[in-house]
């Protein structure tokens, strides 16, 4: 597993899956191990996935102050991984809530960024969260799942905050609540640190009218993807997102949920490969909604 010091001198982990052209995959949660992405469906087949544990989860030790959890903050990390790297620009992918971290990183360092891929991202960092009925109305579409009638009055009332976060709600974060999505969700009972993630959207972490600012003018192209089946960001969430980019394509992928990459891994792979690619034809698709777990 190799290594390299932050700025601060705290040791960050990252690891290496596949072969060929970079790819830094910012994972989400937020502050959750990259372990979760596994291969991304197989898009290490394409590109050599450079997977970074954010500091003070995975192989990443835990930081002196903990201030330095906070979104914009760990841009500075990023950072040096590139220069660790030895590369003068990369492609950046952000996950979730990793996705306001590479809007951060590319706002600052906009030079650095090739291409940009936003992977069911949360616009934390646009000042666009969505909102309780666009999520409401997303996890009434599952209605028909067996799931349904336990999960949407907890994920009512936790919504609402008189209802403290329960598993059962997670079936609404997958496209398919099957072996799969429970050994995925599962996992993030080892994968979180919590304390971190209290922290990564704290005060002052972002700046939004700044942010699109900055990304109005960057020249990178960037993918917005999102999940048919998602409301975090719904599929009209990451059209506006998409928007905020002078040069940007989105895409919404049939069935999927906050994870595309399980739900369905050859659509996920052809499409985030076509648009590293340069090759076009990246696939649209109508929405729908559902909601990841925090």
């Amino acid at each position: 597993m190799p290594t390299f010091r932050a700025t601060d001198g705290t040791e960050i982990a990252y690891h290496l899956r596949g072969e060929g052209e970079p790819l830094v995959v910012l994972p989400g949660g937020p502050m959750r191990a990259s372990a979760y992405l596994g291969d991304l469906g197989g898009l290490a087949a394409h590109r050599q996935l450079v997977l970074l544990d954010l500091r003070g989860t995975g192989g990443s030790a835990v930081p002196a102050d903990p201030a330095t959890y906070r979104c914009d903050h760990l841009v500075d990390d990023v950072e040096v991984l590139r220069d660790h790297m030895g590369l003068a620009h990369m492609d950046v992918l952000g996950h979730s809530a990793g996705g306001s971290l590479a809007m951060l990183y590319a706002a600052r360092y906009p030079q650095r960024v090739a291409r940009l891929v936003l992977v069911t991202a949360n616009p934390w960092a646009l000042g666009m969260p969505a909102g309780i009925e666009e999520r409401l109305a997303a996890a009434r579409l599952r209605a028909g799942e067996p799931w349904f009638a336990q999960a949407f009055p907890a994920f009512e009332a936790w919504l609402a905050g008189t209802r403290a976060f329960d598993p059962v709600i997670a079936p609404f974060s997958y496209g398919r609540w099957d072996d799969v999505a429970r050994e995925h969700d599962a996992r993030g009972d080892i994968e979180f640190n919590d304390e971190a993630s209290d922290i990564y959207g704290s005060d002052g972490a972002y700046d939004p009218p700044a942010t699109r600012s900055a990304l109005s003018r960057l020249a990178a192209p960037a993918l917005v993807l999102a999940g048919e089946l998602d409301a975090a960001p719904s599929p009209e969430l990451a059209r506006r997102t998409a928007d905020v980019f002078p040069n940007a394509e989105s895409a919404v992928q049939p069935g999927a949920g906050h994870h595309p990459w399980l739900d369905d891994p050859e659509w996920f792979v052809r499409c985030v490969v076509a648009f590293l690619n340069g090759s076009g034809g990246v696939p649209q698709a109508v929405s729908g909604g559902a909601w990841p777990r925090p």
